[in-house]
């Protein structure tokens, strides 16, 4: 594995990681807050329970930040589990219209730290289409 794609693993998958493990203690309230944010870019998750959908995005963001962690999963496939969740992330982010500009793609100031999640789409490119090692 090459300096750029352990950066890239490293430091996205500490992050992703950080954010499920800090949401471990979530209570109801504020996972039903993320869950109406979450169910408007997928309207699927707007059927679960509080409790659901915490036990999902906790689950998935430890998966996903570990998968990015483990040196014995493959590039590609890791790269494939960011860009799931990162266009989980931006399908929130494009289908609110408070986080976007008129045209649809700038973010607004609602939507800046939404937008940022575009890097973790770029990232995912990055790991997938890639030419280090153990791609």
């Amino acid at each position: 594995m090459n300096l750029g794609n352990i950066a890239m693993r490293g430091i996205t998958g500490a992050w992703i990681l950080n954010s499920g493990l800090g949401k471990l203690q979530m209570d109801n309230a504020t996972a039903g807050h993320l869950r109406g944010m979450a169910s408007s870019g997928i309207p699927a998750l707007g059927k679960l329970t509080d409790e659901q959908f915490k036990q999902f995005l906790v689950g998935g963001e430890l998966a996903v930040g570990g998968a990015l962690l483990a040196p014995f999963v493959p590039n590609r496939l890791a790269g494939l589990a960011l860009g799931g969740f990162a266009a989980g992330m931006l399908s929130m982010y494009f289908r609110n219209d408070s986080m976007t500009q008129d045209d649809g793609i700038r973010p607004t100031q609602d939507g800046t730290p939404m937008a940022k999640d575009m890097w973790l789409a770029a990232i995912a490119l990055g790991l997938v289409f890639g030419r280090g090692k153990k791609n």
